[in-house]
Formats: structure tokens, C-alpha cells, sequence
């Protein structure tokens, strides 16, 4: 049957599939209540067969994306597809279910056809605080994922006839901002709501053997590709490392290791070398690691292969548990989901350089550079504001690398200094680029930023997780690394440059100066 379905009918399906993904995520955005969601967009969408494989994706965050290809799958070892019902709407976040970090979120809500399970529509959205011991969920001094926050399992806390309002008041009695959250958690349930309607329609026009048929044929399709992709990369092993910048606050950098195989049409990355857990939020997932390779691996030898279940079957991913990349579940992991999984790709991208160097570009600002404002909003209610910032991207063989923008696996948007303003009690007092801040080269790096908030309310708080402080975005071929990334605070006529990972208290007219790091330089100036 998949061989000899119309191929014009499969690429019909395809695009109506992926609509579906990309609606679940524009309907997140106009019906939350957190700045994070409505205007920066810390969300994912996807949807996946019966087993849990990935079918379609939204134009989203590449390492939630690359993430979910195992939530549902991991979901279904602890509930049995038998005991879902249409209408049920499933809440997780431990990072051990096809997770990253507890503050991501993921709404999962099977999709029946024809009186059969088939597929899942996901929403994963990132919760602006999951409870633990700081505002915001990032505990710089964390040595136990318990400090950061609460960790739910598999929940339903929908079903055809409605919410089930115990379950939810009981979970939001225990997170900051109940009254946001609630919001993001209906959001999330009207995302999967649409992408069911959206299959519904779909199995009407063209019926479920068919779907599954273009399914089926799409995955060996997209497998295809992978495979004349890599078999494009010259065989051979290759090593690459990179460093993040501590093992939690103020402490030493830690290693992340790869070794690439390629032969033939298969590639395997192994991790194995990889530094032992450390003592801080910065341990990471066995899936973030994967999301990782699919991501590299993706960029550099097949950026237009249709990602679904089929272009992972060529690929194997081995890490060592007791690593940074496999702690084990008790390990802090907050900051791991988008500062480890950074280092891994880099760490990727140094081994390609060796092989395919004219397809890559330099290091670039390859960390989330969060600040989190914590503390009372204008409205009176409890909240926070959390913000990633884009740095300068690494320059390429063949031009200079672009100012201010996410690199790698992040895709979010800023927050409007309007939105801020408006919404809680700090100004925004200037935004520019940071002149100077690209590294030197025969092209030279994107540049950085430059961000001001000066502090208006008592009471508000502090949190920092960032890397490229201590190791910068590296050049290639000759080109010199980029600014590292800085924060300053200055208060009462004094300055303190602060940690990539810190919590501390703010007071009435404190000024917090953001720089984010430029990109490095590629070849000799």
C-alpha cells in the first residue's frame, strides 16, 4: 500500500499535518497569559503516530523539537495505550519521560480515527515557574532536581467531560503565579483540541488507511535522505570537545566530548568521554543529547530532509550514565536543557569542522543568556519575567556572521521593552549592539547586544544562567573568538560583574546591564 499510494496525495497529507503542528503553536501564543508564551514563543508543537514516532512539527525550538521524538513514547512505558480515551489531555514534565527540565511542560493528548488510537498532538510549553526554591525555577545552587521544582508525571487532568479541577488546584497550589499558569495550562489543552479537530477532518477526506500509508511512506522517504546525506561526509572519526564555563556557580569548566563516526550511509556520536555529572543545575537528559545530534546532523549534511521517525533510524547516539549527559534523575538539570545542549552541538560541529569545514560557521553566541526577574507585577499578582538573549552569530567561509540572533537550538523571540514595561515593574532603559563584540577574521563574527534594565519595585529578585563567560564563542580556521558574554550590575555608584549562575535580591534603582557574547571570526584577517 505505501508504495502505491499517489504521491501527490502524500504531500498533501504532509503539508495538512504540519499546518496542524504550526496552528497548535499559534494558538499557545494568542491564548496564554505569560509574556513568554504570548510574546517570546518558549513553545513547541508536534504530533506523532500511535507509537510515539514523530510525524510533523511546527516551525519551533529545534532542541524541544528534538525532545519530543521521545516523550510519547516514554509516555506510553507508564500509560498503557488502553487506558486513554479521547478527550484526555496528559500533563508531564520529568526530564526521565522523554523530558529536558521541569519548567518545560508537555500537554500530550491522544488522537482517535475511525474508533482507533492513532496519533498524538503534543504541546510543550515552558511553565515561567514550576515551583522549588526560587522564583522562576532556576536555583543556582541546586544540587538535587527536588530544588527545582515540582515534578509531575503522567496527569490527566483532562477528559471528554471537562478539567479535572482537584488535580489542577492541588498543582497549582504549588507554583508562583497560579493565575498565569492556569492560563498557559488552558492554552496548551486548546493547542491539542485544534490538532485533533485538524486529523479529524483530515481522516474524513482521505480516510485512516491512507494517512498511514503516506505516513508510512514519508518516514522511508525522509530515511532515504538522511542516508544519501551522510553518505555526502567523507568517512572517517572524528573528536570534538567543548567546555562549559563552570560545574554550577563559580566553579570549573566541565567537558563535553564527541566522537563521529561516519561510514557509509550510517553516522554513530558517542558521548562516552564526556565529564562525570557535576555538582550544579547544568546535567542534562540522554534525549536533549540526541536532540542535539539530530539537530547537527540535520543542519550539516540534510537541512531539507522532512523530519520525522524515518531520518533517526540511520543514526545511533551512545552516552555513559553518570555523565553530564546521563546524571541519572536526581541530578539538577534546569540549566542543561539550553546551556549543555549547546556544548554538545558545538562540541559536534568542532568534530565536522575537520571534514566538511566549508559547510559550517564559527562559534556563535550558543547559550540562552537568561536573566529572570522575579517578584510582584504592576497587577499586584505574583510573577516573573523571563527573558533569553541572542547574541552574534559565528562568521562562515563565505560571509560574516549575523548580529543578534538565536543560534543553534534556541528560536525564541524577545520580549518587546513595551511588554516589559508594561507588565512589570523594571524599565528598559536601552538596546543596542554591541560594537566591536564579533570576532576578527576574514569574515568576522555577528555582533552582540547590549541590554539595560534599571529596577522600579521593591521586592523583585534576580536569577542568571548563562555560559560563554569564561569560554568564548571560538573562531575557525584562523578567526578569533568573539566578546564573552557579560552582566554588570551597578548599584549605588558600585559595579559587580555577576556569574553565569547566580541568584541575589535587587533593590529600588539597580541597573542591570546585559552584553551578550559576539560570534567568532572565520579564517585568518
Amino acid at each position: 500500500m505505501k508504495n502505491a499510494i499517489d504521491p501527490f496525495t502524500v504531500e498533501v497529507i504532509r503539508h495538512a499535518l504540519t499546518a496542524a503542528a504550526e496552528e497548535m503553536s499559534f494558538v499557545v501564543m494568542r491564548s496564554a497569559r505569560s509574556p513568554l508564551l504570548r510574546e517570546a514563543g518558549d513553545l513547541s508543537s508536534a504530533i506523532t503516530d500511535h507509537k510515539g514516532d514523530l510525524i510533523a512539527q511546527g516551525r519551533d525550538i529545534p532542541i524541544h523539537l528534538g525532545v519530543m521524538s521521545f516523550t510519547v513514547k516514554k509516555f506510553l512505558e507508564r500509560v498503557p495505550a488502553e487506558r486513554l480515551k479521547a478527550g484526555d489531555v496528559w500533563f508531564l514534565n520529568l526530564p526521565e519521560v522523554g523530558g529536558n527540565h521541569l519548567p518545560d511542560v508537555k500537554a500530550i493528548r491522544p488522537i482517535f480515527l475511525e474508533g482507533r488510537l492513532f496519533a498524538f498532538a503534543v504541546s510543550l510549553a515552558h511553565w515561567g515557574d514550576i515551583g522549588g526554591a526560587w522564583a522562576g525555577s532556576y536555583f543556582a545552587a541546586a544540587t538535587e532536581t527536588w530544588q527545582e521544582g515540582v515534578r509531575i508525571p503522567p496527569l490527566r487532568l483532562c477528559t471528554a467531560e471537562g478539567i479535572d479541577e482537584e488535580k489542577c488546584s492541588f498543582l497549582l497550589a504549588n507554583l508562583r503565579g497560579p493565575a498565569e499558569r492556569e492560563g498557559d495550562l488552558l492554552a496548551q489543552i486548546a493547542a491539542t483540541r485544534a490538532a485533533d479537530g485538524r486529523l479529524q477532518r483530515l481522516c474524513e477526506e482521505h480516510g485512516a488507511a491512507t494517512i498511514r500509508a503516506a505516513l508510512d511512506r514519508l518516514d522511508d522517504l525522509s530515511e532515504a535522505q538522511m542516508r544519501e546525506a551522510i553518505a555526502g561526509l567523507p568517512d572517517g572519526t572524528y573528536d570534538g570537545e567543548d567546555f562549559l564555563d563552570d560545574d554550577g556557580p563559580g566553579g570549573k569548566p566541565a567537558a563535553i566530548r564527541v566522537r563521529i563516526e561516519i561510514k557509509g550511509e550510517h553516522a554513530s556520536f558517542d558521548f562516552s568521554a564526556t565529564d562525570d555529572a557535576v555538582a550544579g543545575p547544568l546535567n542534562t537528559t540522554p534525549f536533549v543529547a540526541m536532540a542535539a545530534v539530530y539537530y547537527a546532523i540535520k543542519a550539516v549534511a540534510g537541512p531539507e530532509i522532512q523530519p520525522n521517525g524515518g531520518c533517526y533510524r540511520a543514526l545511533d547516539v551512545r552516552t555513559r550514565p553518570g555523565s553530564i549527559l546521563d546524571p541519572g534523575i536526581d541530578k539538577p538539570v534546569v540549566g542543561g536543557n539550553h546551556e549543555t545542549s549547546q556544548r554538545a552541538v558545538d562540541a559536534i560541529m568542532k568534530a565536522f569542522a575537520q571534514a566538511v569545514p566549508e559547510r559550517l560557521t564559527a562559534g556563535g553566541s550558543t547559550t540562552a543568556g537568561l536573566l529572570i526577574f522575579g517578584g510582584t507585577r504592576r497587577d499586584g499578582a505574583t510573577g516573573t519575567f523571563y527573558e533569553t538573549h541572542g547574541g552574534g552569530e559565528g562568521a562562515r567561509a563565505d560571509r560574516d556572521g549575523t548580529p543578534v540572533v538565536r543560534v543553534h537550538l534556541t528560536n525564541t523571540m524577545n520580549t518587546p521593552a513595551e511588554i516589559v514595561e508594561a507588565e512589570y515593574r523594571i524599565h528598559v532603559e536601552e538596546q543596542r549592539l554591541r560594537r566591536g563584540s564579533g570576532g576578527a577574521g576574514k569574515h568576522r563574527g555577528g555582533e552582540g547586544m547590549i541590554r539595560t534594565y534599571t529596577v522600579l519595585g521593591e521586592g523583585l529578585t534576580l536569577t542568571t544562567m548563562f555560559e560563554r563567560r569564561v569560554v568564548p564563542p571560538y573562531g575557525l580556521q584562523g578567526g578569533k573568538s568573539g566578546a564573552p558574554f557579560r552582566v554588570t550590575l551597578h548599584r549605588n555608584g558600585e559595579s559587580r560583574e555577576l556569574l553565569g549562575k547566580e541568584n541575589l535580591a535587587l533593590v529600588v534603582g539597580d541597573r542591570v546591564v546585559m552584553e551578550t557574547s559576539g560570534g567568532g571570526g572565520y579564517g585568518e584577517a
